[in-house]
């Protein structure tokens, strides 16, 4: 099951150097479009503190799980404001449980990633991951201790959905880039391959159909054939998700979304001493 749901020194060190507040992170050449509120306010992304979408799993035709993306609050991270997304999938047979958490951090204006963590419970096979992203300095560090080379304006996997979600999307189009976090993981393709309504749990959407390939394994690798199901409204709700893996198919189907309100309504500070 995993399969499917893809520094201490160094932070004191410039922690101790840092302003209270960073400089703004720059946003990259061809980010996300924007509307009237202006180039990168928060107010102008279709979501907001308190969104929150719940999903129903199948493998196959056998109901698996439950699933939840939320954005749960604005923090703040090494002088950074940011959302905090927390994408969290609860089931399977009772002889097999899955239990897996994954937040993200993401810079309120430029969308680039500042942290990711990852935490993970399927049947006996448990994980806990945790990346500080560091684009001012191209880098990642992985549980404190493994630092890598990361790319300019880097997205982790929950950051790169809101960023799709921000985007111009007509069919026909196909996008690339080379900003998943962890080198490896590029280019991330994505192609807008038709336009279509369909009809789950939580009712009836316009949708444009995309086709996402991250050059790793998982639900959106390059073997997973994935399909993801966003509402042609200005919304951009993410509606349904298919995977065909060579071991079986994972679908998600939106059960209930909840709009969020003002980003301001939820801000704390960093959350990184917390265990979170």
């Amino acid at each position: 099951m995993r399969r499917l749901f893809p520094l201490a020194l160094f932070l004191l060190a410039n922690a101790a150097a840092a302003p209270a507040q960073s400089p703004p992170l720059a946003p990259p050449p061809g980010g996300p479009a924007v509307d009237s509120a202006g180039p990168g306010n928060p107010d102008a992304w279709p979501f907001s503190v308190g969104e929150k979408m719940v999903f129903d799993g199948k493998f196959g035709f056998l109901p698996v799980a439950r699933a939840e993306v939320v954005v749960e609050a604005q923090d703040t991270v090494r002088g950074h404001q940011t959302y905090r997304i927390r994408f969290s999938v609860n089931g399977g047979p009772s002889w097999f449980g899955v239990h897996d958490n994954y937040t993200s951090w993401f810079d309120d204006r430029t969308l680039i990633s500042l942290r990711y963590y990852q935490n993970i419970r399927e049947g006996r096979y448990h994980r806990n991951s945790k990346f500080e992203i560091l684009p001012e300095h191209g880098i990642y560090i992985k549980d404190g201790k493994d630092t890598s080379v990361t790319v300019p304006a880097p997205l982790d996997d929950q950051a790169f959905i809101y960023f799709i979600r921000t985007l111009p999307l007509a069919v026909g189009q196909h996008y690339e880039w080379n900003r998943y976090f962890q080198v490896k993981g590029n280019p991330v393709i994505v192609d807008v391959v038709r336009r279509e309504t369909i009809e789950v749990p939580a009712g009836k959407f316009d949708c444009f159909v995309l086709r996402p390939t991250i050059r790793t394994t998982g639900i959106f690798g390059e073997g997973g054939h994935a399909e993801v199901w966003v509402s042609a409204d200005d919304r951009r709700i993410i509606v349904q998700m298919k995977s065909g893996l060579s071991f079986g198919s994972l679908n998600l189907y939106l059960r209930s979304y909840t709009p969020g309100g003002t980003p301001a309504d939820s801000t704390h500070a960093d959350t990184a001493g917390r265990g979170r």
